[in-house]
């Protein structure tokens, strides 16, 4: 029993700490009907919503099926590295960057495989680090891209447009620069590469389930948009679900709706207790992007969304913060964990060499992105 527990708190360590925090916040705010006010039922609703229409699309086979019909046309080894990269890029803008990871990164070992043990040693570091990069960064143009967007754009209550562009001219120089770090790793290796698959993927057999979860999709994407509530694309979601496959529901990570939860619940709490308010809130005020990015390095970026929010009214910087956050130590976002363990699972003898590179490459793309805000804002 002892084991399990260490165990779960190894893989849970941000829930477990977001339940202790608000366990221990209740102490001091005893539970009353204000708790309710805490929660941000439409984020939860809509998170729910992307996590399992994400999961069902992700069953099909379609994410893999693009790659493929991509990756056929290869010629040599930097334009692989530039599909590779470029697929987490701008599929986590819609996809969310925890799956475009979890569908291309085990996808990038295959395709390795199939080239050659001299490629496969070559590139498997440096591409599954800039594809982890790839996808943090991608996926702040959206407020569907990751789960801090999806919370401070409905807390900011700003449209989808003045979103778009709060973040456009952040997601384009991160294009640059992965496109120029891409070029410049594989400048001393340009072999040329042709990648066969032995089966391919086919949809013809999904059609059905692809169109439904499309339109689900759809559904949600209104729903983020604030064009129609999220009551029913909640209802739609569930119901479509429970038609096309139920397994999907475990697929769907109920450990980060229960973060939210916690970290809702403590920060409406301190909230209320004004000496830890006004704290928070000089500490915060005025220096939200360089105080966002800095927690996200310690406590990853959604926690430090969630608790930084409550303590100023001026979310852009604080948007943009945490997600330039991102980037940096290996915690800092926890899509992050999710390559390094597929890594160590694939090649544990790369573990070392992975950590290296990848915390070498992301602080220099933290700094410069943080340069890059700190003149542009």
């Amino acid at each position: 029993m002892k084991k399990k527990i260490i165990h779960f708190v190894k893989q849970e360590t941000v829930l477990c700490a977001a339940l202790a925090l608000a366990t221990v916040s209740m102490f001091f705010v005893r539970p009353d009907g204000e708790y309710l006010s805490y929660i941000d039922f439409r984020t939860l609703a809509i998170l729910f919503c992307l996590m399992g229409v994400m999961s069902g699309l992700q069953k099909t086979g379609v994410f893999q099926w693009v790659a493929q019909a991509l990756l056929e046309r290869v010629k040599k080894a930097r334009q692989l590295v530039w599909i590779l990269v470029l697929l987490c890029f701008f599929s986590s803008m819609a996809v969310t960057n925890d799956v475009a990871l979890i569908t291309f990164v085990p996808f990038t070992f295959i395709v390795l495989d199939l080239v050659g043990s001299e490629a496969r040693g070559r590139l498997l570091v440096p591409v599954v680090v800039l594809q982890t990069i790839a996808a943090n960064l991608g996926s702040m143009l959206t407020p569907i891209g990751n789960p801090q967007n999806l919370y401070l754009y409905g807390k900011a209550g700003i449209s989808l447009g003045s979103f778009l562009l709060l973040m456009l001219p952040y997601t384009l120089v991160s294009f640059l620069f992965v496109m120029l770090w891409s070029t410049v790793q594989t400048r001393k290796y340009d072999a040329p590469i042709a990648v066969s698959f032995a089966e391919n993927v086919h949809l013809s057999d999904k059609k059905l389930q692809l169109a439904a979860y499309l339109l689900l999709f759809v559904a949600d994407l209104l729903t983020v948009a604030r064009v129609i509530p999220y009551g029913p694309a909640l209802l739609a979601t569930v119901i479509g679900i429970l038609v096309i496959d139920r397994s999907i529901f475990g697929r769907v990570d109920y450990s980060l709706l229960l973060t939210f939860v916690g970290f809702f619940v403590f920060i409406g709490n301190m909230g209320r207790i004004p000496a830890f308010h006004d704290f928070l809130q000089r500490i915060v005020s005025g220096n939200e992007l360089l105080v966002g990015a800095a927690a996200s390095q310690v406590i990853s970026n959604v926690p430090a969304a969630l608790l930084l929010s409550g303590f100023t009214e001026n979310l852009a910087p604080l948007v943009i913060g945490v997600n330039i956050g991102g980037l940096g130590t290996l915690i800092a976002s926890m899509a992050s964990l999710i390559s390094y363990k597929f890594v160590a699972r694939e090649d544990s003898a790369a573990k070392g060499a992975y950590f290296r590179y990848f915390t070498a490459v992301n602080i220099c793309f933290l700094v410069i992105l943080l340069l890059f805000a700190s003149f542009f804002m």
